[in-house]
C-alpha cells in the first residue's frame, strides 16, 4: 500500500485515492487516512470512496463510511447522500436506504430533492417492494416534490416489474400527451420487460414506435430485440434488426451487440454466419471481451469444428484475454467428443497449471474418456476428484456409473454406486437409470427392483428413465406379469408412464400373441390422452402379423388411416411383409403402389420384402419388375437382395439365371454369404450337376 504523507491533505488523498485501481487497496489507503491525527475527510473524498465502493460485496463498508461522516459532521452534497441510496438500492437493502433518507439533514446536513426522493423510490423497487413503491409516490404530492422524468421512468419500471405492460405503454403515452418526452431508458425498459416475458410481438411494436416519433434507439434497445428473437429461435426477426441497426446512420453495434449476434448464431446452428460476424467485429476493431471468444468457442465445439475453436484460443491467448474455467471446459468437451484424447489430456495438464479445474471439467473429462471407450483413464481422473477432495456432484456420479455400465464393467458400477448411498452422496435419477438399465439387460431384474424400491428411502424422485429400462428387462425376461405389475406401480408412485414405457409393454405383449392385451394398453393410452406414436402401431402391426392374424392387421392399418396418421416407410413394410406371408400378394403389390401417392417413399426392405413374396408365389416375372424398379428408384441391391431372388431364380428352375446373378453380385463387389453358398449347392444337389450346367 502506498506510504500517506505527513501532514496529509485531502487534496493529496484525492489524487491516490483515484489512481488506486483497487476498490479494496483504495478503502485501506481512506482507512489509514482516517487514522492520522488531525486529518479529517472532505466532502469530495466520501463521495469518492462511496463511489468505489458499489459493488454489493462492500456495502458493509458503505454503512460504516455514513457513520463516520455523522461522527465528524460533515456537510455534504445531495451527490454522496445519492451514491449511499444507490449503493443500498443495488445491494437490495431498502431499509437501510429508508434510515438514510430520513436522517438526511442530520447525518449529511442536506435537504432531499427529487434526484434522492427517485433513488429511494428506486430501492424499493429494486427489493420488489412495489406497494411501499407506489404509497411512497403518493407521498410525493404531499410534501410538494415534482415528478421528473427520471421519476416517471421509474413508475415505468414499476408497471414493467408487475408485467402489467399495457399500462407501461399507457404511460408512455400520456408522458407524451403531457409534453414529457420519454427518452431510450423509458422505452427500453418497456421493451426489456416485453422480451424477458415473451411478448415480443408487442416489444417490437414499441421498438417501431421510437422511430415514429422521431426518436433513434439507442444500442441497448437493439441488443435487446435481437437477444430476445434469438432466444426464441426466430432467425429472420433478429437478423432483420441487426439488418436494421448496421443500415443505419446513428447508432453502431458495440461489443454486446456482436456478443449477442455471435451467441445467438452459434446456438442455431449457423457456425459460419457466426464467423463472418466474428470477421466482421475485427475488420471494425471492436474489442473482443472474454463472452466473444467463449461463445465463439462453445459454438464451433458444438458443431464439431475443435480445429477453428483452438484458432479462436489461440488468438485470444495472443490478445491476453484471461481464459476462465467455463472456456476451458467447452475446448476440453471439444476435443473429447472429435476424440482427440491426445490434446485433450494437454489441455487438461494446461487446466491444472492454471488452477482451472471445477467439478464441471471433471464431469466433462470424465465422460469423454467413457465415450471414448478409455475406462482405465476415466477411472483415474475420478480418483484424482477424490484424492483432491473436490467434492463430486450427481451429475459425476451418473457420468461415472453410466460410463462404467455402458462399457461393460457393471459390477465396478454398482460398487461406486453403493460407496456413494453409503457415504450419503446424492444420486441423481442418471445414475440410477443406468445402474437399473444395466442390471436388466444382463436379466439381474430382481436386483434392479430392488435398486428402484430404494430410490425413495435415498430421496430420489422415479422417473421414466428408471422405470422404462426396468420395464423392458422383464419384457426381456418374458415376465410379462411382473413387467404390468411394475407399470402399475409406477402410476401409483405419481410417475406417469410415457409413450416408450407403452411401447415396450405393448412390444412384448404382442411378441408372446396376448394381442387383446396389448390392444388394452393402446385403448389406455387413448383414454389418458396419450397418444400412440407410429412405433405404438408398428409393434402392434407386426405382433398381428407375426401371429397370422393378418385380418387384425389391416383393420389396425385402417385405423391408423382413418385417424389421419401417415404411416411411414417401416409400417408400411410390417404390412407388407404380414400380407406376403399370408398369400395376399395382390394387397401386397397394391399396397406398395399406393406408396407414392402417400408420400412414402419404399426403401430397400421393401423391395426386398415384396420379391421374397413374389417369388415363395412363384410369380417369377413380376418379382424380376420389382428387381428393376428397385433400380429406377436409386437403390443398390445388397447381399439380401442378391440372395432373395437367387433363391426364387433357382426355385423356378432358373439356375443358368441365378449363377449369372451370383456373378453379378461379385462384380460389384457383394460377397456372398453362408446362405448365398447354401442356395447354390442346394439348387445344384436338386437337379444334378450337368442339367444345372446346360
Amino acid at each position: 500500500m502506498v506510504e500517506l504523507p505527513k501532514p496529509l491533505s485531502a487534496r493529496q488523498l484525492f489524487k491516490l485515492l483515484k489512481a488506486e485501481k483497487s476498490p479494496k487497496s483504495a478503502l485501506a489507503l481512506f482507512d489509514s487516512a482516517s487514522r492520522q491525527p488531525g486529518y479529517t475527510h472532505s466532502p469530495h473524498i466520501f463521495l469518492l470512496i462511496l463511489r468505489r465502493l458499489s459493488d454489493p460485496k462492500l456495502v458493509v463498508h458503505v454503512t460504516r463510511i455514513v457513520e463516520l461522516i455523522k461522527t465528524q459532521k460533515c456537510k455534504c452534497t445531495e451527490d454522496v447522500v445519492l451514491t449511499v441510496l444507490k449503493a443500498y438500492a443495488k445491494s437490495k437493502m431498502p431499509n437501510e436506504a429508508l434510515d438514510c433518507f430520513q436522517k438526511m439533514e442530520e447525518i449529511f446536513g442536506c435537504k432531499p430533492g427529487i434526484r434522492s426522493y427517485n433513488a429511494l423510490l428506486n430501492a424499493f423497487i429494486e427489493a420488489n417492494l412495489l406497494d411501499k413503491a407506489e404509497s411512497f409516490l403518493a407521498y410525493f404530492e404531499t410534501v410538494g416534490i415534482l415528478p421528473n422524468l427520471q421519476t416517471y421512468n421509474i413508475l415505468i419500471k414499476i408497471s414493467v416489474k408487475k408485467r402489467q405492460f399495457v399500462e407501461a405503454k399507457g404511460l408512455l403515452d400520456w408522458m407524451w400527451s403531457k409534453e414529457l418526452k420519454p427518452d431510450m431508458y423509458s422505452y427500453g425498459t418497456v421493451i426489456n420487460g416485453m422480451v424477458k416475458s415473451g411478448d415480443l410481438v408487442s416489444a417490437l411494436e414499441v421498438f417501431d414506435e421510437i422511430f415514429e416519433r422521431g426518436l433513434v434507439p439507442d444500442v441497448t434497445c437493439y441488443n435487446i430485440m435481437i437477444d430476445g428473437f434469438f432466444k426464441r429461435g426466430d432467425y429472420v426477426q433478429g437478423k432483420e434488426i441487426w439488418e436494421r441497426l448496421v443500415k443505419g446512420s446513428c447508432v453502431y453495434p458495440n461489443v454486446v451487440t456482436y456478443n449477442v449476434m455471435i451467441n445467438g448464431l452459434c446456438k442455431m446452428g449457423r457456425f459460419d454466419e457466426s464467423l463472418e460476424m466474428w470477421e466482421r467485429m475485427k475488420k471494425n476493431e471492436c474489442e473482443m471481451d472474454l463472452f466473444t471468444y467463449s461463445s465463439l468457442i462453445c459454438g464451433l465445439c458444438d458443431a464439431g469444428n475443435v480445429d477453428g475453436a483452438v484458432e479462436v484460443y489461440k488468438e485470444m491467448v495472443k490478445r491476453s484475454v484471461v481464459v476462465d474455467v467455463v472456456t476451458y471446459n467447452a475446448l476440453l468437451n471439444g476435443f473429447c467428443r472429435a476424440g482427440k484424447i491426445k490434446e485433450s489430456f494437454e489441455l487438461w495438464v494446461m487446466m491444472g497449471k492454471e488452477n482451472c479445474h471445477n467439478v464441471v471439467s471433471y464431469n466433462i473429462f470424465i465422460r469423454g474418456l467413457f465415450e471414448n471407450s478409455k475406462v482405465e483413464e476415466a477411472i483415474s481422473v475420478w480418483e484424482l476428484l477424490r484424492r483432491r477432495g473436490s467434492g463430486a456432484d450427481s451429475t459425476t456420479y451418473g457420468v461415472l456409473i453410466h460410463g462404467l455400465c455402458k462399457n461393460g464393467h457393471l459390477n465396478k458400477a454398482l460398487k461406486i454406486f453403493k460407496e456413494a448411498k453409503d457415504g450419503g452422496d446424492k444420486l441423481d435419477a442418471f445414475a440410477y437409470s443406468s445402474i437399473v438399465d444395466g442390471l436388466s439387460k444382463q436379466g439381474r431384474v430382481d436386483e434392479a427392483l430392488g435398486i428402484v424400491h430404494q430410490m425413495d428411502k435415498y430421496g430420489c424422485e422415479l422417473s421414466p428413465h428408471v422405470c422404462n429400462p426396468l420395464i423392458n428387462g422383464f419384457v426381456r425376461a418374458s415376465k410379462l406379469e411382473e413387467a404390468i405389475c411394475f407399470f402399475r406401480e409406477m402410476e401409483s408412485k405419481g410417475c406417469s408412464p410415457t409413450v416408450v414405457s407403452y411401447n415396450t409393454l405393448i412390444n412384448g405383449l404382442c411378441k408372446a400373441e396376448r394381442f387383446s392385451d396389448a390392444y388394452s394398453f393402446v385403448k389406455e393410452m387413448l383414454e389418458k390422452d396419450w397418444k400412440p406414436d407410429m412405433i405404438t402401431y408398428s409393434l402392434l402391426m407386426d405382433g398381428l402379423c407375426q401371429g397370422k392374424k393378418i385380418d387384425m392387421a389391416l383393420n389396425l392399418w385402417r385405423q391408423v388411416l382413418v385417424k389421419g396418421l401417415e404411416p411411414d416407410v417401416t409400417m408400411h413394410n410390417i404390412l407388407m411383409h404380414g400380407l406376403c406371408s399370408a398369400g395376399k400378394i395382390e394387397d401386397a403389390l397394391l399396397l406398395y403402389s399406393n406408396m407414392k401417392q402417400s408420400n412414402c417413399l419404399p426403401n430397400l426392405v421393401t423391395h426386398n420384402t415384396l420379391m421374397d413374396g413374389l417369388y415363395k408365389a412363384r410369380e417369377c416375372e413380376m418379382a424380376s419388375v420389382i428387381w428393376a424398379c428397385m433400380f429406377k428408384n436409386g437403390f443398390q441391391p445388397d447381399i439380401i437382395s442378391y440372395n432373395i431372388t437367387l433363391k426364387g431364380l433357382c426355385s423356378c428352375g432358373r439356375i443358368s439365371d441365378g449363377i449369372a446373378l451370383f456373378d453379378d453380385a461379385l462384380k460389384h463387389g457383394i460377397l456372398p454369404t453362408s446362405i448365398t453358398w447354401y442356395i447354390l449347392v442346394r439348387a445344384v444337389l436338386k437337379l444334378g450337376p450337368l442339367d444345372s450346367l446346360s
